[in-house]
């Protein structure tokens, strides 16, 4: 095994705030990148104010996990002296991220040109609402309305209600994913350039076909509650406990186990993804019917048996106590704060987690007088 993380040496500037550009960046730091992040000196990034509170130090608990591994730094980019700091910083980095609305890089004199101009090998990542370019892309965007704009929140929620956005911000975790695996094809080029990253858009790209489905055969997906259109049984269903348990079909030879599970061992009915579908009420019945004779326990361990694909629904207390969590340091404590271990598990270059999200400016000193140096202490 190497000691160095995978990216160690690649140098980027986070200018971005919140969660979806930050996100991007953390996913670079997690596995070597040393990230510098710039935030205005008078308010900060309001990540440091959203959310909860670690009830120790009352710092945001949210900015902990989203900035860790990052050096930071209080620059104000209209200030001649700030601003030079910053150039210097771009004259020897390899990314920039950002996520202001299109347009206000340009308006500080700070556009592409210009900083390609200093660093011609620059990849600056811009996220957005709704990508530079388009009739949408002056609008201020938020993973709420990506997902209102998506077509996610239209096939979201029960038949009989209204469409629901998700509970957490899952567009803004979903778009730094995509920002950081497009930043990462744009340096393998080995050519400065932009990198244009919407939220709209990367929510769109994981609904899967709909699209060609309604270009091709007229069809909107209905909201169905937890059931999708293409596989039944499909869903969560409560068992005889009060608990519950999500069951998915969606292969035919896991269908074939959990149709044997129910009694209908042999049932040409139910041999296909389409006759099962056509047959969507007696199997979701017959699934309802058999989870509410048995308790979580007793049906998971029938469905583990035939290799059924099955997992109790799980609250944050019950995955702070799951072996499996454990056991794949998917949880791991960063200068004693609890919070998601790395994305991926590299055998020979691992990533590092080394500090949660510093306080306003802990780094600034250090990076006036080096750049991308580091002072021994």
């Amino acid at each position: 095994m190497t000691t160095s993380a995978p990216l160690h040496g690649l140098r980027v500037i986070d200018l971005s705030t919140v969660l979806a550009g930050p996100n991007c960046a953390r996913y670079l730091a997690d596995f070597g990148a040393d990230v510098i992040k710039i935030e205005r000196p008078d308010t900060g990034d309001s990540l440091r104010n959203m959310g909860w509170r670690d009830p120790r130090d009352e710092s945001g608990i949210w900015w902990k996990l989203v900035n860790r591994n990052k050096r930071t730094i209080a620059l104000d980019l209209k200030a001649d002296a700030d601003r030079e700091v910053f150039l210097r910083l771009v004259k020897d980095a390899d990314v920039l991220v950002e996520n202001f609305r299109p347009g206000t890089l340009e308006r500080l004199g700070l556009g592409p040109d210009t900083l390609h101009s200093i660093n011609p090998r620059l990849v600056i990542t811009r996220v957005t609402g709704f990508g530079q370019t388009g009739p949408y892309s002056a609008r201020p965007g938020f993973a709420s309305v990506a997902e209102s704009m998506s077509g996610l929140a239209a096939i979201s929620g029960e038949p009989d209600g209204p469409p629901m956005l998700p509970a957490i911000a899952l567009t803004d975790e979903v778009t730094g994913i995509v920002a950081a695996f497009a930043t990462m094809v744009a340096l393998h080029s080995k050519t400065g350039q932009v990198v244009d990253v919407s939220l709209l858009e990367s929510v769109f790209q994981i609904m899967g076909p709909l699209i060609s489905v309604w270009s091709l055969r007229g069809e909107e997906q209905q909201r169905m509650g937890s059931q999708i259109p293409f596989t039944v049984p499909r869903g969560v269903y409560e068992c005889s406990d009060g608990t519950f348990l999500g069951v998915s079909t969606s292969s035919d030879t896991v269908a074939k186990r959990v149709m044997a599970l129910l009694g209908f061992e042999g049932d040409e009915r139910f041999a296909t993804f389409q006759g099962r579908v056509e047959h969507r009420d007696i199997l979701h019945e017959a699934m309802q019917k058999w989870c509410a004779t048995r308790t979580q326990q007793q049906a998971m361990d029938e469905l583990e048996r035939a290799e059924a694909a099955a997992g109790p629904i799980l609250s944050m207390s019950d995955i702070a106590q799951d072996p499996h969590y454990s056991a794949r340091d998917a949880i791991v404590s960063v200068d004693g704060t609890p919070m998601q271990g790395l994305l991926a598990k590299f055998s020979a270059t691992p990533g590092l987690l080394k500090w949660a999200g510093r306080r306003a400016d802990a780094d600034g000193d250090d990076i006036r007088r080096n750049g991308w140096g580091h002072d021994d202490t």
